[in-house]
């Protein structure tokens, strides 16, 4: 199933599922349990196994559904606790096997489909747009096993690590200016993703792709890299971990660009 978070008519953000060329608004099957609005996503996660047969059933059946056209779709994660994002977890041409290399993305940078990226006055050197495949945390995970890994992954989304390259700081100040983390438009379930490490990754610029590469070249694959991932830290449900990206083929992003 693929999660959304939607508005429409100018009401406050929901959850919904897409159903074919609608959105099916599921908020009162969830409730309004938790702070909103990523509190709501943390319950659906957290009751999952009992409400997915109630959320596959609004799907299927497309009542009271929304047409897509006039919705408008939000980040899906909206606020996850923690964005970590990989640091060269890509085999590329030339250049040595990728050590394992992570850091934290702050996560009020979060923005949806459709919004605006905020290029900030600042002595960058180039801008980038890294285009990475993203999960999302099902249950706390913590000194995982590979076997065991997915077991923890409540599904995927799509995520652009917006970077400011060439300023003092490192990957946290690089990155983690408003608005440089563009999430969604969907969260798809893990079991509608059998094969995570077998995905096509594309962006374009202004209509033309610039940037295309497979999720095959991950030098730790994902059940690998949470494995390694949670030798350092815990992470909870709700929690995002950006892949990664093939740094062959990025090239700069300037003011007016439509990515």
């Amino acid at each position: 199933m693929q999660i959304v978070r939607f508005d429409a008519h100018g009401d406050s953000p929901r959850l919904g599922v897409l159903s074919g060329d609608q959105v099916v608004d599921i908020n009162p099957l969830v409730g309004g349990a938790g702070p909103a609005p990523q509190g709501q996503l943390e319950t659906l996660i957290g009751r999952w196994e009992e409400l997915a047969p109630s959320v596959e059933r609004a799907a299927r059946s497309g009542n009271g559904g929304v047409p897509l056209g006039s919705a408008r779709l939000r980040a899906p994660v909206p606020r996850p606790g923690q964005l970590v994002c990989m640091a060269g977890n890509y085999r590329e041409p030339g250049r040595a096997e990728p050590a394992f290399n992570a850091f934290l993305k702050a996560n009020t940078s979060v923005i949806g489909t459709g919004d605006t990226v905020e290029l900030p006055d600042a002595e960058a050197t180039v801008f980038h747009f890294e285009p990475e495949l993203a999960l999302v945390i099902r249950k706390r995970a913590g000194h995982l096993s590979p076997e065991e890994a997915m077991n923890h992954v409540f599904g995927y989304t799509q995520f652009i690590d917006v970077s400011a390259r060439g300023l003092p700081g490192g990957f946290f100040l690089g990155k983690s200016w408003h608005t440089f983390a563009p999430l969604g438009p969907a969260l798809v379930t893990a079991d509608e993703v059998p094969q995570p490490n077998d995905l096509r990754i594309q962006l374009s610029v202004n209509s033309k792709v610039r940037h295309e590469y497979s999720t095959a070249d991950m030098g730790r694959h994902v059940p690998y890299l949470l494995a390694d991932l949670t030798r350092v830290l815990t992470l909870e449900p709700g929690d995002a971990v950006a892949t990664g990206t093939h740094h062959v083929q990025l090239s700069p992003i300037q003011d007016g660009d439509r990515v």
